[in-house]
């Protein structure tokens, strides 16, 4: 709901528990009011009447205070904005407008012949943010254009605390919390891409837990280099500003009539604690985010950890064979079918499937994955290119590259420059016509190295591409969902290092980490679910002892159960697995299959943290209730304390399939997990339904 007050210049957006307010001064001067649990239009102009800017020799009144901080004039603080021309730099804006439409708030203003409007719109309770420039007048260049700066209320007498989420490749979303001190704190990636070091999120509280007190939380919808400077002013305000591309070295020059809209900031209020918090980031993304998010992610196969590279149709056809025997919905081919590509040496950027391993194309395969009753699935990574394909024999100057310097590999491979227009339209064409050759169903999209020599020889601003080459992705994948409406495509970069709320509203699902062992995956995941809901998280089950990484040994029932909390996938070499493990396997997914609505779409309760001992999630979803749960150590011998379930009506009884007992709301349920074992860790799947 947006309330506008009665002079135009006090405005209110309200959702279901929190509001956000913000007011125009008579010297136009936009100013924060109001973040945090709902308030009335009349308490908006009230704090509006009541808030005078402080006075402090050597400090701007505006600091901490602005809505929107631009560059220029008695500011200190971080600039969202900064600008500059042939002749000046920093930003003397005019008010022009507000516009009010739905439940969108558009303010506008202008300087000379830059138009800036910050747009505005509450869903649920998160509230998004984003700008919009336009230029009338000469060329002016765009150094920062962040989408948002946030202001937190002053909290004098308690210190504020950051969460975050940090890793590198196969141990992404580590989450850490501390004290934030005075001064900044900034994280982001100058890499090209979303980054697996950081996700591009933050939370503050004072006294959090996970089910009680307030939380203030910021996610950014951008797939390339970003920022987020969380900063404790003087004052002890907090200001977080976030925005596209990592430092003030330039995004784009806007000519006459060039134009550059920023990607959303998303923010969130929650007095539910951080277990409130995520459910509300969830329930927002499977509501205004991700495509189809009332479509239930099918069990999927990918044959990369069971074949790699050596790979035939004979072969997969195999392993499809006992894929489908197990329950698997999609069968998926990874790496390897395309070009020469033996190796990670040679093929890429030549999408059409080798003649010797697949003479007649992949529609023959796929055709015969569609008759075991599975959908089909391919790799691509459509970014790069290996020096040794024909691609880039053809168009050399289409990858990256600075002139007069060695070109740097990476994993033997470039990249291209997506922000040429001709790169886009071959693109375009190699995949149109690829997914038009073979009823192909998924698309896993890869993007398996960091920009290293972002250069574009002959462009008059080439570090224009850091920014059109996310745009270009964008656009292409954006293209192709419209041209094949029944594909589905999955975001990975080399495991998580492309997760971001731009690149969720065009997947259907994300592969969070390139580690499938499944006790590192629980720290991986609960990271994850901070912010993403399990409708997006893939993650297999793979052999045993892990051959990828670590060589840690686990059994199946451990494996599947750490897998089911997301999306299930099976990745193993099914083709070596006893008969036993599949008849196992099958079991497992046929579960899977039954509690699969709850997990997808249910509220997330993280009962208990990955830290060691025992650890539990439970999703509710309508009666239905299912807790997984996973005991990695035992300290003493002693068995663990049962587990109290969340979020359940607590006048109502619950009967558990498994073992029959009825139980009534907030119980304290007994695990089921077997103790005293050696050499091995237990889970176990619990299910309970509202009677």
């Amino acid at each position: 709901m947006l309330e506008i007050g009665a002079d135009g210049r006090t405005w209110l957006l309200t959702g279901p528990r929190s509001s956000y307010a913000l007011r125009l001064t008579e010297n136009d001067e936009l100013l924060h009011l109001h973040w945090g649990p709902r308030i009335t239009l009349a308490d908006a102009e009230e704090l509006a009447a009541r808030q005078q800017l402080p006075y402090w020799p050597f400090e701007a009144p505006l600091d901490g205070h602005e809505e929107y901080p631009v560059e220029g004039g008695p500011r200190f603080t971080r600039p969202a904005l900064s600008v500059r021309t042939d002749e000046r730099r920093g930003t003397e804006w005019t008010f022009q407008a507000y516009e009010a439409e739905g439940d969108e708030l558009r303010l506008r203003f202008t300087d000379g012949g830059l138009g800036i409007t910050l747009h505005y719109r509450m869903r649920d309770d998160v509230v998004e943010r984003w700008v919009g420039l336009v230029n009338e007048g000469p060329a002016v260049e765009l150094l920062r254009a962040d989408s948002a700066t946030w202001t937190l209320p002053r909290r004098e007498d308690e210190a504020w605390r950051l969460s975050q989420l940090h890793g590198r490749w196969a141990a992404e979303s580590r989450l850490v919390r501390g004290e934030l001190t005075y001064g900044e704190k900034v994280i982001g990636s100058r890499r090209g891409h979303t980054g697996h070091q950081h996700l591009p999120w933050v939370a503050l509280d004072t006294d959090a837990t996970e089910e009680r007190g307030e939380v203030y939380g910021c996610a950014l919808g951008w797939s390339g280099s970003w920022r987020i400077a969380v900063a404790q002013l003087p004052d002890a305000r907090v200001q977080i500003t976030g925005g596209a591309g990592y430092d003030e070295s330039g995004l784009l020059r806007l000519g006459t009539g060039g134009t550059f809209t920023t990607p959303v900031f998303a923010g969130l209020w929650s007095d539910g604690g951080f277990g409130g918090a995520s459910r509300a980031w969830h329930a927002y993304q499977r509501a205004y985010v991700i495509p189809d998010a009332d479509q239930d992610r099918p069990v999927l196969f990918n044959s990369w950890e069971a074949t790699e590279f050596d790979i035939s149709e004979e072969q997969q056809g195999a392993l499809a064979r006992r894929a489908a025997a197990i329950g698997v919905e999609l069968f998926v081919v990874d790496d390897g079918w395309f070009g020469t590509r033996t190796s990670d040496r040679a093929g890429l950027g030549d999408w059409t499937p080798n003649p010797d391993r697949f003479p007649k194309g992949l529609k023959p395969l796929a055709d015969y994955v569609h008759a075991l009753d599975m959908r089909f699935g391919i790799w691509v990574e459509p970014e790069m290119v290996n020096p040794d394909s024909e691609l880039y024999r053809a168009h050399p100057e289409w990858a990256q590259f600075q002139s007069g310097r060695k070109r740097t590999e990476l994993r033997n491979q470039l990249v291209l420059n997506l922000a040429r227009e001709d790169v886009q339209e071959y693109l375009w064409e190699r995949l149109d016509a690829l997914l038009s050759s073979a009823p192909i169903d998924y698309v896993k999209w890869d993007f398996n190295r960091c920009f290293t020599d972002a250069g574009w020889p002959g462009e008059p601003y080439p570090q224009k591409l850091w920014v059109e080459h996310v745009h270009a992705f964008y656009t292409l994948l954006d293209r192709l969902r419209a041209a094949h409406p029944g594909v589905a495509f999955e975001s990975c970069s080399g495991g998580g290092g492309r997760i971001d709320l731009g690149v969720m509203a065009r997947t259907d699902q994300v592969w969070t980490s390139d580690n499938t062992d499944p006790l590192d995956r629980l720290a991986i995941q609960h990271g994850f679910s901070q912010i993403h809901p399990a409708r997006v998280m893939a993650a297999w089950v793979t052999d045993s002892p892990n051959n990828q990484l670590n060589g840690r040994a686990s059994s199946l029932r451990f494996r599947f159960v750490s897998a089911m909390a997301g999306v299930l996938g099976v990745g193993g070499d099914l083709t070596e697995w006893t008969e036993e493990e599949l008849a196992e396997a099958r079991d497992w997914v046929e579960l899977y299959k039954e509690i699969r609505p709850v997990v997808q779409r249910g509220d997330l309760y993280r009962l208990r943290a990955p830290t060691g001992g025992l650890s539990a999630v439970q999703y509710v979803h309508g009666d239905e209730v299912v807790v997984l749960a996973w005991l990695q150590a035992q300290h003493y011998g002693e068995p663990p304390a049962p587990l109290r379930l969340r979020g359940l009506d607590p006048t109502k009884h619950y009967e558990c399939r498994e073992t029959g007992e009825v139980y009534r709301g907030g119980v304290l349920l007994h695990h089921g997990l077997r103790t005293g074992l050696r050499g091995d860790f237990d889970a176990t799947v619990i299910r309970l339904c509202r009677r």
